[in-house]
């Protein structure tokens, strides 16, 4: 019989299927800032964006349809759809990385429009014409192509402005400008060179424009927080949290310039604690930041028993049914940390 901590280990192993693909000859490096101990302070947030990748696209989508009314829009890399696992490991296994079992979108649309009549989640209204962009990669072997349709399904079915960039040849990845992997591979980090620049497309989407990247040194500070203070029981490892998370802060938005803030989610095994700073540095997220008036947060998923691979927790590994929903643990804590950057 196969136990929940055998099951929750399979299935971050699925979604983490490693190929043998390799590394570009030369990366490009990226220019970096050292983080600096601090605490996350208060700015003038016009706006509030989410996005990630894999588990971290689970845990946007989370986000965003739980708070709608905060959250503007949303970025998802190799993802599927929200509530996709039904607090169910099997179905997280065989229908939202492989679609051995349907994700059932119409069951998924009826228990957000439930859940939003009871409160629990933001008015689905709030969606209607919200900014999303999705990305899938065609060879992309943890999370398959109808899994990531059916999340542009779910978003177009309230209404949401999507749009979907699945002409890649990218492996399951957030791929980047400074990935230092080539673009077909799933592989650590999981951050793939494809010779594209998704962050700008993504950007453009959400924000409705962009400026140029910064391509020289950074102009602002990387603050690395204890999550703590945030974490809903006071201890974030005790939620499969790392103990601290980091926050790009351009220097016009410290000055107290407008800014508008992204919450950036990395994946399984993309966390502090399995390969440093490497999602920070190279997501191409602190180059855009600095020419944009772009606050960005960085929360950190850690391990546990529960959860070997440091994933975000969507399909209920925490042994809560609230994980997608307005108290959710990690939901929760994420969003503390939205409203202390914003007021």
């Amino acid at each position: 019989m196969t136990t929940p901590r055998r099951a929750a280990t399979a299935l971050t192993a699925v979604l983490l299927l490693i190929l043998t693909v390799a590394a570009p000859a030369q990366a490009a490096t990226p220019a970096t800032t050292p983080p600096v101990s601090g605490s996350l302070g208060t700015y003038n947030i016009s706006g509030v964006y989410v996005a990630g990748v894999s588990s971290g696209g689970y845990m946007a989508t989370q986000l965003h349809v739980a708070y709608s009314s905060r959250i503007r829009g949303a970025a998802v890399f190799a993802a599927g759809p929200y509530y996709c696992s039904q607090n169910t490991v099997a179905q997280a296994l065989y229908g939202c990385g492989d679609s051995i079992y349907p994700t059932n979108v119409s069951a998924l649309e009826a228990y957000t429009r439930t859940w939003a009549s009871y409160g629990w989640v933001d008015p689905v209204g709030n969606l209607s014409g919200d900014p999303v962009y999705v990305f899938h990669g065609n060879n992309d072997t943890a999370v398959e192509r109808s899994v990531t349709d059916d999340l542009v399904r779910y978003y177009q079915r309230f209404g949401a402005s999507v749009q979907y960039d699945s002409g890649s040849a990218a492996g399951h990845s957030w791929v980047t400008p400074y990935g230092t992997l080539g673009c077909t591979a799933t592989a650590s980090p999981y951050l793939n060179d494809c010779g594209t620049d998704p962050q700008n497309a993504l950007l453009r989407k959400l924000l409705g424009g962009v400026n140029a990247r910064n391509t020289g040194a950074l102009g602002g500070t990387l603050v690395r927080f204890g999550q703590n203070t945030f974490a809903v029981n006071g201890w974030a490892n005790g939620l499969s949290m790392d103990a601290n998370g980091y926050a790009y802060v351009p220097s016009a938005c410290a000055a107290g310039q407008s800014c508008r803030l992204l919450v950036a989610l990395h994946g399984c095994v993309q966390g502090a604690g399995s390969v440093g700073t490497a999602f920070v540095d190279r997501a191409n997220l602190n180059q855009y930041a600095d020419t944009n008036n772009l606050v960005v947060l960085y929360p950190q998923a850690g391990t546990a028993l529960s959860n070997p691979n440091g994933c975000w927790d969507w399909w209920g590994y925490l042994g809560a049914t609230n994980f997608p929903i307005k108290g959710g643990a990690q939901l929760e804590t994420i969003m503390n940390m939205v409203r202390r950057l914003d007021g």
